[in-house]
């Protein structure tokens, strides 16, 4: 066997071993009661997430609605 041959053979069985890895089951790497701590506003990349979320429901009563931000309310400012 030359070398070609056997770089091909090695690089192909390479890429079949990345091929078939790709198909084993995800296992998440955090724990269903270590979410809470990844939830909590202090993990935002904002400097005052509190104030942001304020802000944010603010504007969204201004508005009359809500947009992917993950707070519900309606246009009256009732809430």
């Amino acid at each position: 066997m030359s070398k070609t041959q056997a770089f091909r053979r090695n690089c192909s069985l390479l890429l079949a071993g990345v091929i078939l890895a790709g198909c084993s089951p995800i296992q998440p790497w955090v724990k269903p009661y270590e979410r809470e701590h990844l939830a909590d506003p202090i993990m935002s990349f904002d400097r005052n997430p509190i104030a942001s979320v304020y802000l944010d429901h603010v504007f969204e009563v201004r508005e009359g609605s809500s947009g992917a931000t993950g707070s519900v309310g309606g246009g009256c400012g009732c809430n």
